[in-house]
Order: C-alpha cells, then sequence, then structure tokens
C-alpha cells in the first residue's frame, strides 16, 4: 500500500493511493497514520479494504504533509553509501554513524527556509524507514517484522553548522523545516528489494545526485539492528540511511543552498518530492 497524509498543516486527513493512483479517503477507517494503524495490526486491517469502497479526494491543490502522524525519533546514519564516503575524503566506516535530527518532519513538498546568515545550505536525498513494531536489542533476522514501510527524505542542513561551529552533527541538521517526508509511506510488501532503487536529486534542474540504495554501506536489516542496540526503537520512528555521492560539499567548487533554488528529489517507487528555498527574514 501507499499510504498519505494530506491537508494544511496540523489538520492532516489520512488516504491511500488505489492501484490506478487515485486518493482515497480514510477518514472514516482510522483517526490518523499514527503508531497503532502502522503496526502489524493496523497494517493488516488496511490491506483488508477494497479501495473501490473508499471515497474518492480529488488531488487538485493537495498538500502532502508527513506521511506517519508524530512521528518520533529521526536517527540518521552517517558516511552509509561507499561512493558519498569517497567523495568527501572520509574513510568507510565500520559501524553505522549514528546522530539524531532534532526537527519535525515536514511535508515532502513545504517550502524551506534557510537559518538566518547561512551560508552553506545543503541537500542529501535518503531512504527512510518508518518502524512499525518498536523494540530493543532486535536481530538482524527479525528486523523485517519492526518495518513498517519505506519513504523519501530530504536530510537538510547547513554544513557550517555541522561542520564548523564545534559539538555534533546535529546543530547543523535541525533547523526547522529540514526534514521533508514523503509524500508517502510505502508499505514493506511493496518493495521488493530496498537496496535496489535508483535515487537522485536536482537542484535548479541540475542532477547532482544519481545513485542506487545498493551502494548502501551498511543494508537495511543491519541498520534496524544495530541502532536497536543503543536506542529502544518505538512505532513511529524514522530510521533514515544515508546518501549517495553528488552533495555540494563534494562540488569542485562546493556547491550550496540560496535563496530562490528549486530542488527536485526522489527514490524508484516512494515518489517524488520538490521544494523551493528561502532565505530566513526576520
Amino acid at each position: 500500500m501507499k499510504l498519505a497524509r494530506i491537508g494544511p498543516a496540523g489538520h492532516e486527513r489520512p488516504v491511500l493511493l488505489d492501484p490506478r493512483g487515485r486518493l482515497r479517503g480514510l477518514d472514516d477507517v482510522i483517526g490518523d497514520l499514527n503508531a497503532a494503524a502502522i503496526s502489524q495490526e493496523g497494517l493488516s486491517r488496511l490491506t483488508k479494504l477494497d479501495p473501490e469502497l473508499l471515497p474518492i479526494i480529488d488531488p487538485d491543490g493537495v498538500r502532502f504533509g508527513p506521511p506517519v502522524a508524530d512521528i518520533g525519533k529521526i536517527v540518521c546514519i552517517g558516511l552509509n553509501y561507499t561512493d558519498h564516503a569517497a567523495e568527501v575524503g572520509l574513510p568507510v566506516p565500520t559501524e553505522p554513524t549514528i546522530f539524531l535530527k532534532g526537527c519535525r518532519p515536514t511535508g515532502a513538498n513545504d517550502d524551506v527556509r534557510l537559518p538566518r546568515d547561512a551560508i552553506k545550505g545543503a541537500w542529501e536525498v535518503e531512504l527512510g524507514i518508518v518502524i512499525g513494531e518498536g523494540g530493543l536489542y532486535i536481530d538482524e533476522a527479525d528486523a523485517d517484522a519492526h518495518i513498517a514501510g519505506y519513504c523519501l527524505f530530504n536530510d537538510l542542513s547547513e554544513r557550517a553548522y555541522q561542520m564548523e561551529r564545534g559539538g555534533q552533527w546535529t546543530k547543523g541538521k535541525s533547523f526547522p523545516g529540514f526534514a521533508p517526508t514523503g509524500p508517502w509511506l510505502v508499505t514493506r510488501d511493496e518493495i521488493a528489494d530496498p537496496q535496489a532503487l535508483a535515487i537522485w536529486l536536482e537542484v535548479n534542474g541540475h542532477r547532482y545526485q544519481e545513485g542506487s540504495t545498493a551502494n548502501l554501506v551498511f543494508g537495511v536489516r543491519h541498520v534496524v539492528a544495530y541502532v536497536s542496540q543503543f536506542l529502544a526503537l518505538e512505532a513511529g520512528d524514522l530510521i533514515v540511511t544515508g546518501t549517495p555521492a553528488g552533495v555540494g560539499l563534494g562540488q569542485d567548487p562546493p556547491v550550496f543552498l540560496r535563496d530562490g533554488d528549486t530542488i527536485r528529489l526522489g527514490i524508484d517507487g516512494l515518489g517524488e518530492q520538490r521544494q523551493q528555498v528561502f532565505a530566513w527574514k526576520d
């Protein structure tokens, strides 16, 4: 299934996409796409629905919000593509690099506002893993049972905050609006192999990132199991798995986001995003 939440920020309603790509309302079935709805039991209930019996929603002007309500932790895996590590001149990690992103998810196509005096705004297209069943010390062989599905994610950052202001990466990753998520949650059964997906990103029509999740250093199951050794995963948590080569920092000369830029990104089967970038205004 492809599940989504549409409507104004803070007032989204749950929908699914039927086999022909039409939006079908879930208001009369569930209150929202929350932790209960994306659990194994909740998703099993949704799979039994006949989409043809659900009301069609006019897609004109629809805003896609974050596909899961009240997403909990955003856990990020750094340097998790072999080609990305090479372009920034850093060694491939021997264990996953974990950091947290301290902002709330936003809609897939919501505007992005850079921080005040931003000088090194950056993009990163990423595959997101949505946790449906929580756990601690999850075995890698059991990881699939804890995954509700996958989504597209843009891990935006201000590199000067991240790399030149001391402390941890979280400082540069957590400005409001730096977590566009969705448009859809695509359930696990629809993605035959999450490590065989084309992944790309463009800025102002120029394609900077074009790769494949096949280049992940640490795969989806390994990442879920690994993170659960250090953090108790909960339904609704989001693990974003790193970005392929083509980040602005890796260009010669480096390229950073500016007022008026347009970002487009996508992953096969998970949809696309489009964001307009604006400078901070007091």
